[in-house]
């Protein structure tokens, strides 16, 4: 199978099974802001949330995944099956002995943490007790995300892309059990959700199981703590804890600068960063995760003319989605955060606030997507210094940029500070690549860019005028917002749709082969 057919595909398996997590996503989010609002309870679980969510990001889903593929790959392309299970046995333990340690480490040191993390929380004693209490429940989530995380890689590799991808539901599910069963008997309800977190956390885990048996790693099996192979691994995974998770890392820096604004601004954050992480995660992160073990393959082989054209193929299909996502996202923003969650404590100025932080993010959800491609290609080539280097640039611009516009735009500032960050992370990282690589094909990438520029426009503005037609100002009712974000967003895929098959976009026919391929395997 020609590897640009086998990252289309798994990108297509991935982003439904993804689809799918995200519907019960929002549906988890929708409940949160339901029974809690943005007030001190919600701000309180955010933060404690995501500490464990950022290490989740940094040393499981993000260092761990991005190095252990290459070096899995490299082992089962060039030492065979036995060697490579022998090196995912030995990882798998050494794994669990480190999560195992850095979950007691967190309990002990949560006070600490939380004080680093969040210092506008020290003024409001009751705000920082619970976001403590919080965060010592929820640390051992990082022990089974990062198994988690190590299975993924594992079955990405051999083949098999669905059940990493479904896991988040079981996340999401339990979430909302806890808020719906456990919650209501106790003193501190938002301490319900907490629990609900390790819950998921377990049983995502025990999804992955099945399947890694299936696949022939028998992790029960007495077995190594140390492979040779662990060091190269080691040595990927030290510099990419911090590339790799550039985004978020400076989400982290936006929720400690929050913590200095009015009361409910890292709740904004929170719900508007939801929202763009929901195509973010259905296409980018899918074709993302997809590319990675091919392009391992073609650089495992030097075949770097393959690795250009797989990388160009990768960020087209990227840019076809996320750039009409990103258009359609701003301008119906506002509708899409009442519908989701303007009820019970989500009253209407917290969705104006939130509308005010996804305009921001939403600028820069083109960057996100396309640095998660960039980064893919540098680690398949097993260059970790690099990103590293645009990342510590990125970050200190994000600060910068942060502490500039945190005055005069409120959380707003803080949103739009992430997104010019991210782009100015992309500009240097393909700059950087074409050092690497040489042209990138990127003649091929602009003329595919201009098309979904141009079809993007126009479909918004076909979408702009569908959606003052269709969503009255006003109109609070959950049906009728319905009725006219549907038609607004069916109506704009459509033409959006037609205006790419107008100018003749490639990308069209490989987004429907891939979407269709997916519903079906999935």
């Amino acid at each position: 199978m020609h590897e640009n057919t086998r990252v289309t595909n798994a990108a297509g398996i991935i982003g439904s099974a993804t689809l799918l997590s995200r519907i019960f996503g929002f549906l988890r989010d929708v409940v949160i802001a339901g029974y809690f609002g943005a007030g001190l309870g919600s701000d309180a679980f955010f933060v404690a949330f995501r500490i464990p969510n950022l290490l989740r990001r940094l040393f499981a889903e993000g260092s761990l995944s991005i190095a252990f593929i290459p070096v899995f790959t490299e082992y089962l392309t060039n030492k065979g099956k036995d060697e490579a299970f022998k090196l995912a046995g030995s990882a798998i333990l050494l794994l669990s002995i480190i999560l195992t340690m850095l979950a007691l480490f967190g309990i002990l040191l949560s006070p600490l943490i939380i004080r680093i993390i969040a210092p506008g929380f020290a003024g409001s004693p009751e705000k920082l007790s619970l976001t403590i209490t919080l965060t010592r429940i929820m640390f051992p989530y990082i022990f089974f995300i990062g198994m988690v995380a190590l299975c993924m890689g594992i079955l990405n590799v051999l083949g098999h892309f669905a059940a990493p991808a479904l896991a988040p539901v079981f996340l999401n599910l339990a979430m909302i059990g806890g808020v719906f069963f456990i919650s209501p008997h106790l003193s501190e309800p938002i301490t319900g959700l907490a629990i609900g977190v390790i819950i998921g956390g377990v049983l995502q885990l025990l999804l992955q199981i099945p399947f890694i048996i299936r696949k022939g790693v028998f992790f029960w099996k007495k077995t190594r703590i140390y492979h040779v192979g662990l060091k190269k691994v080691g040595l990927l995974m030290l510099p990419t804890v911090f590339g790799a998770a550039v985004y978020q890392i400076n989400i982290l820096v936006g929720t400690l600068l929050a913590s200095l604004l009015p009361e409910g601004s890292v709740s904004y954050l929170y719900y508007a960063d939801r929202l763009v992480q929901f195509p973010l995660g259905i296409f980018a992160v899918a074709t993302a995760t997809a590319v990675l073990p091919s392009l391992s393959r073609q650089a495992a082989a030097e075949d770097l003319a393959g690795v250009r054209e797989t990388f160009a193929h990768a960020m087209n299909l990227v840019f076809f989605i996320t750039i009409p996502s990103m258009v359609g996202l701003i301008i119906l923003r506002e509708p899409i955060i009442s519908l989701l969650f303007k009820r019970g404590a989500f009253d209407a100025e917290t969705t104006r606030l939130t509308a005010v932080a996804l305009l921001y993010y939403g600028m820069g959800l083109w960057a996100f997507s396309a640095v998660r491609i960039v980064v893919s290609t540098f680690y398949a080539l097993q260059d970790t210094k690099t990103p590293v280097r645009m990342a510590v640039v990125s970050v200190i611009a994000n600060i910068v940029l942060a502490v500039l516009l945190m005055g005069p735009l409120g959380h707003g500032g803080l949103a739009l500070s992430t997104s010019l960050a991210s782009m100015l992370n992309l500009v240097l990282l393909i700059r950087a690549l074409r050092v690497t690589l040489g042209s990138l094909e990127l003649k091929n990438i602009k003329e595919s860019v201009c098309k979904t520029l141009v079809s993007s426009a126009m479909m918004g503005a076909v979408v702009w005028a569908v959606s003052v037609y269709m969503i009255r100002s006003g109109d609070e009712t959950s049906s009728s917002l319905l009725v006219g974000l549907m038609g607004s967003i069916i109506i704009g895929f459509l033409f959006y749709g037609a205006f790419s098959f107008l100018i003749k976009s490639p990308e069209l026919k490989k987004v429907w082969v891939a979407v269709t391929k997916g519903v079906r395997k999935s």
